[in-house]
């Protein structure tokens, strides 16, 4: 095969040749495999031609592609500009409303094309704040998985061991496996607005709106987990993590007693109690001359979700020990607020309705990582 010939290859081409000489190859004479020797050099020569055009061709593509990429950027950045402008805050006022979003969408031009219509950076604020502010949900983990949730943990399991060399091989560590299943629900707020409400315009309404319904959803999805630690069995199953349990009156020894029987795992224990409860540990505190602290130190958050001590039945748990990481929750949509709105069912009493949805999944999905306090049977 000619050097013109071989020019004009394509790769499969030029591989094709090269499996055919070493074929013939096997039955060829001197002067033929100095001839195909030849053949064989053109052919890659031909081939690092080709691989070089390719070469070329791909980083070519790449650069263009990273053209495209800034250009995107560019466009994510302007759009975020936009949706902080006053004039699309009132557009996004309006689409809460009355459900249109056709102005927001011009506004956004190119931006929004189909999918959702992005939410003004004061909507993130709102949310980001009131769940920061909430001081056991700030605390537990934080998931943004789709549909339901399997999270795994260590049911029982054999501890290491010390091997000297020569001797017999240590034993096979038995580990047994549990796990938790979180399936999301919808956790709902409603309220009941005023004419006058609605015609508040822009930022002022939109606060209004988001302000109080993200509030009282954070506020339900705490309580949820608190009952979710309160309700913890003493032994873990196939299904259920556990949690230990002691039965004492507010005392100066009661929370040192609590956290003892924590795991080595719960490395950031707070303490979760109604407001009321405090000053029950404050006055055991004041008769010991306040020489000890019940506390340990320990940070004491409240959630009126548990029961006062003065009013809870006999075996109830009032206050709980423990690491709020050993809690999970799950959004699958993200931990924004869906807002619905509703105009006609109450027309004629001059009210809106309107619904905050968060679909969440919670659940305590680590071991071991709380003890609760019930109230004794003869405490008063």
């Amino acid at each position: 095969m000619t050097n013109e010939e071989i020019k004009v290859m394509s790769m499969e081409q030029v591989e094709a040749r090269r499996a055919e000489i070493k074929n013939e190859i096997e039955t060829a004479d001197e002067v033929r495999i100095a001839e195909l020797k030849t053949e064989v050099d053109a052919l890659e020569s031909r081939k690092a031609e080709i691989e070089t055009s390719e070469t070329r061709a791909m980083l070519k593509e790449v650069l263009a592609g990273a053209g495209k990429v800034v250009e995107a950027h560019k466009a994510n950045e302007d759009a975020k500009e936009i949706r902080n402008t006053p004039a699309y805050i009132n557009a996004f006022a309006e689409y809460l409303k009355t459900g249109d979003d056709r102005e927001c969408r011009t506004l956004l031009s190119k931006n929004a094309v189909g999918g959702y219509v992005p939410v003004p950076e004061l909507v993130d604020e709102i949310i980001r704040t009131a769940w920061d502010n909430e001081e056991i949900l700030s605390r537990v983990r934080k998931t943004s998985i789709k549909g339901n949730l399997k999270v795994a943990f260590e049911l029982s399991a054999d501890g290491a061991y010390e091997h000297t060399e020569g001797t017999s091989a240590p034993t096979e560590e038995s580990l047994t496996i549990g796990i938790v299943t979180m399936i999301p629900k919808n956790i709902k707020k409603w309220i009941r607005i005023s004419d006058e409400a609605v015609a508040l315009g822009g930022e002022a309404f939109i606060r209004y709106v988001y302000d109080e319904l993200t509030y009282q959803i954070v506020k339900k999805l705490a309580a949820l987990v608190v009952t979710d630690i309160v309700t913890l069995n003493t032994s873990a199953g196939f299904t259920a993590v556990s949690a230990a349990k002691i039965t004492a009156a507010p005392g100066l020894n009661t929370i040192a007693e609590a956290y003892a029987n924590l795991s080595d795992e719960a490395r950031t224990p707070v303490i979760v109690m109604n407001k009321l409860t405090y000053a029950n540990f404050t006055a055991a505190r004041a008769l010991g001359n306040f020489e000890v602290d019940p506390f340990m130190g320990l940070t004491v958050l409240f959630n009126n979700t548990l029961p006062a001590y003065d009013t809870a039945s006999a075996n109830a748990v009032y206050a709980f020990v423990g690491d709020l990481s050993g809690a999970q929750v799950n959004y699958p949509e993200g931990e924004g607020v869906v807002i619905k709105w509703d105009d006609l069912s109450e027309a004629e009493y001059d009210l809106v309705k309107v619904v905050g949805r968060q679909y969440a999944a919670h659940a305590v999905t680590a071991d071991k990582r709380f003890t609760n306090i019930a109230k004794p049977s003869s405490g008063t």
